[in-house]
C-alpha cells in the first residue's frame, strides 16, 4: 500500500474515534400507505431540485420557483441548507430584463463541493472513482480479485484499498460511498445475496463492513438500477419522465424510471430481468432455471452460436466483432446479427408491454454493435409489441464504455445524502 494511502487509511481510523459512520439503506416503499415525515419531505424536495438543475442547468431563484411550481421563498429554504453545506454555489450577478428588478445570481454546483466515492463491484474487478457534484472523475482506480477463490477478508481488503487511492489527499470531506453491485442486493442492510459470475461476493454484508472500516456513510445498490440513476441523472435520460436502463453484455439486468423515480422494490428486490422466462423448454441458465432471457441474448450464447455457424474466433466472439464480420460480408455473420436483435427485443416487448417505459436506454457489450445492430433491435420490438397508445417505443445505445453506473453510483449518495443537510 502507498504511503498516501496509509495516511488516508490513519485518517479513517482517527475519524472513527469520534464519527460513528453508519450503513444507509436506499428508501423505499412499504405495503402500507404512510404518511411523508417533515424530514422526508424535505429530504425529497432537495432531491427534485437538484434534478431540476441537472436537467436544466444553473438558475436563478425565481427560474427554480417557475420550473418547480412553488414559491420562490419556498426554494429559498430549499436551497439555502445545500449553499451552506456548499454543495451547490451562487454564481456572478445577471443583468435583469429591460423590465427591472434585482439582478439575478443563478444557482449551480459548486466544483468545490464536498466529492463523491462511486463504487463498481463487477466480477473479478473492483472499480472506483472520486467524483466531484458536477459530475466529473476526478480519479479513477481498480484491483482485481478472483471471484471463486478469494476470501472474504481479501476482497474487503480489495474494496477498501480501491476506495483509499481515490480519496482526497487534503481535508476535504467526502460525502458519502455508493457501491454499485453487478449481482442481487439486499439494499435494506447493505447486504450482497448472490452473484452468479462471483460466487465469492454472495453473502458478503459489504455495506456496514465497508462504513465500519472507512468511517463513512454507504450506499449500495444493484448495479443497473445505479446504472438507470446515472441515466437519469447525468445521462441519456435527463428530462424523461419514464424509461428503461437496460445492461446487456456478459449478463442483463434492468432499472426503470416511472414517472421521474427510479423504481426499486421492496429490500431492492427487481431488475433481475435476465432471469425472466422467454422459453418454457430453453436451455438451463446460470441461476439453475431454464429458458431465462440470458440463455439466448447475453455474450455466451453469443459465443456458442458463433461456433455453431463456423464463425471465427467464435469464443471471443462479441457483438463488435459481429458487425465487422457482416461489414466483411462474412457468410451466416448478418444471420446471426438479427437473431440476437431478435433475442434481445424479445425482453425488451415484455418489458415494454407490462410497463411501457417506450425509451429504452441499452448499456453493456450490446452497443458494440452499432446502429445496424440498434436498428435491427428497434425493429424486432415495434414487429412485436401491440399498437401503443403514447405512440412507437424507441431503442437507444449508450456510448461504448461510458461512465454512467459510476454517475449513478454518485447519484445515488446524493438522493440518499440530503437528509443530512439541515
Amino acid at each position: 500500500m502507498s504511503v498516501s494511502s496509509k495516511t488516508t487509511r490513519s485518517k479513517a481510523e482517527d475519524a472513527r474515534s469520534t464519527t460513528r459512520a453508519t450503513y444507509r439503506a436506499p428508501a423505499r416503499g412499504g405495503s402500507t400507505p404512510r404518511l411523508i415525515s417533515q424530514a422526508r419531505t424535505g429530504s425529497l424536495n432537495r432531491t427534485r431540485l437538484l434534478q431540476i438543475l441537472y436537467d436544466a442547468g444553473p438558475l436563478s431563484r425565481a427560474d427554480l420557483a417557475r420550473a418547480a411550481d412553488v414559491a420562490k421563498t419556498t426554494i429559498g429554504s430549499i436551497v439555502q441548507p445545500m449553499l451552506d453545506e456548499g454543495l451547490l454555489v451562487e454564481g456572478d450577478p445577471v443583468k435583469s430584463s429591460a423590465a427591472g428588478g434585482k439582478p439575478a445570481r443563478p444557482i449551480w454546483f459548486s466544483p468545490a463541493g464536498r466529492p463523491i466515492v462511486a463504487v463498481h463491484a463487477l466480477p473479478g474487478t473492483i472499480k472506483a472513482a472520486l467524483v466531484s457534484p458536477t459530475g466529473q472523475l476526478l480519479k479513477i482506480a481498480s484491483r482485481t480479485y478472483s471471484g471463486t477463490r478469494s476470501s472474504t477478508a481479501t476482497i474487503l481488503d480489495c474494496v477498501a484499498d480501491c476506495i483509499e487511492s481515490v480519496l482526497p489527499t487534503d481535508d476535504a470531506r467526502v460525502l458519502g460511498i455508493g457501491i454499485a453491485v453487478s449481482g442481487i442486493v439486499d439494499t435494506d442492510r447493505g447486504h450482497i445475496v448472490a452473484v452468479n459470475l462471483a460466487p465469492r461476493l454472495s453473502g458478503l454484508d459489504l455495506g456496514p463492513l465497508i462504513s465500519e472500516r472507512l468511517a463513512l456513510p454507504v450506499h449500495i445498490d444493484h448495479h443497473p438500477r445505479v446504472q438507470t440513476l446515472g441515466d437519469r441523472w447525468f445521462g441519456a435520460g435527463r428530462r424523461v419522465s419514464s424509461f428503461a436502463s437496460v445492461y446487456c453484455g456478459e449478463a442483463i439486468g434492468a432499472g426503470f424510471v416511472i414517472d421521474g423515480e427510479v423504481h426499486r422494490g421492496p429490500a431492492g428486490a427487481g431488475g433481475e430481468v435476465g432471469h425472466t422466462i422467454v422459453d418454457l423448454d430453453g436451455a438451463i441458465c446460470r441461476c439453475g432455471r431454464r429458458g431465462c432471457w440470458e440463455t439466448v441474448a447475453a455474450d455466451r450464447w453469443l459465443s456458442s452460436q458463433a461456433a455453431s455457424l463456423g464463425l471465427p474466433h467464435p469464443r471471443t466472439m462479441t457483438a463488435g466483432r459481429l458487425r465487422n464480420l457482416v461489414e466483411a460480408d462474412q457468410p451466416r455473420a448478418d444471420q446471426l446479427l438479427d437473431r440476437y436483435a431478435r433475442n434481445v427485443a424479445v425482453g425488451l416487448i415484455n418489458l415494454q408491454q407490462t410497463l411501457a417505459p417506450g425509451l429504452f436506454i441499452l448499456h453493456g457489450g450490446v452497443v458494440e454493435g452499432g446502429d445496424a445492430l440498434r436498428e435491427k433491435i428497434e425493429g424486432h420490438l415495434l414487429s412485436g409489441v401491440a399498437q401503443q397508445p403514447s405512440g412507437d417505443p424507441k431503442v437507444l445505445f449508450a456510448e461504448e464504455h461510458d461512465d454512467i453506473t459510476m454517475l449513478g453510483a454518485a447519484g445515488l449518495v446524493l438522493s440518499q445524502s440530503l437528509e443530512l443537510l439541515t
